[in-house]
């Protein structure tokens, strides 16, 4: 899943009021109150505030890891990928028994063209947590964009469906995987199954056509953050492996 968007993985914190009032009392520490407004912040898709509301906590307590990985994905979505990056390995270094972070450092390397270091970090995010489906997913992503051990690729795809078979992304990363190793049935079946659970993602419709033949394949600009703002009506947002 796999995106920094709200999952299982990094779940959205308890919804917490913008003035002070009994939700605020209840955090003992000043700078956890601050991590859950700006998570708050960027829940609501202002990436930008939420920065500045967490760069001055983690100023003041550096020693917070909730907060560098809150951190590490704002730095994403705001297209900061070496902050991001920074962020990402200081959560490493207070929390090395977490995968979110090692997933989130991976998707920066990815974004930098360090293959190797991405593959890396996604592996260790899966010995950590195995049985968590993003993380496969993070590995399958890694591969693809390194373009190499495409199998291996398959594989962590198959995986991630395997312990969640009702998440459309999974799919769509097999079916990419799929099609890079020139199983091209296969890997329309898997987009479709994708396009069932989640018909409104223009990015697994279009791979899809482009499969099918009813469309050409459309060289642009790759999105280096996580896209999770501009939906319209009911479009599904736009992963940000989707645009590797």
């Amino acid at each position: 899943m796999t995106d920094l968007a709200p999952t299982a993985a990094f779940p959205p914190p308890a919804a917490v009021a913008p003035y002070p009032g009994v939700a605020e009392r209840a955090f003992a520490d000043p700078t956890d109150m601050a991590v859950a407004r700006a998570a708050a912040l960027f829940e609501n898709m202002q990436p930008a505030e939420a920065a500045g509301m967490l760069e001055p906590a983690l100023a003041g307590n550096p020693q917070n890891p909730p907060g560098w990985i809150l951190m590490a994905r704002i730095r994403l979505a705001l297209d900061q990928v070496e902050p991001a990056l920074a962020a990402a390995h200081k959560a490493i270094e207070l929390a090395p028994e977490d995968p979110r972070p090692l997933a989130i450092a991976s998707r920066a390397l990815t974004l930098q063209g360090k293959h190797d270091e991405a593959m890396s970090m996604a592996y260790r995010a899966v010995i950590v947590e195995p049985k968590n489906p993003l993380w496969h997913d993070r590995v399958a992503w890694a591969l693809l964009a390194a373009d190499r051990q495409l199998a291996d690729a398959e594989q962590a795809a198959r995986t991630a469906i395997g312990l969640d078979p009702n998440e459309a992304h999974y799919y769509f990363t097999h079916g990419v995987a799929l099609a890079a190793l020139g199983h091209v049935d296969q890997a329309r079946q898997a987009l479709t199954t994708s396009l069932r659970l989640e018909p409104n993602n223009p990015v697994a419709r279009q791979r899809l056509d482009i499969l099918n033949g009813d469309a050409v394949p459309v060289v642009e600009k790759k999105k280096r953050g996580w896209k999770l703002f501009g939906r319209k009506g009911n479009e599904a947002p736009v992963r940000p492996e989707e645009r590797t």
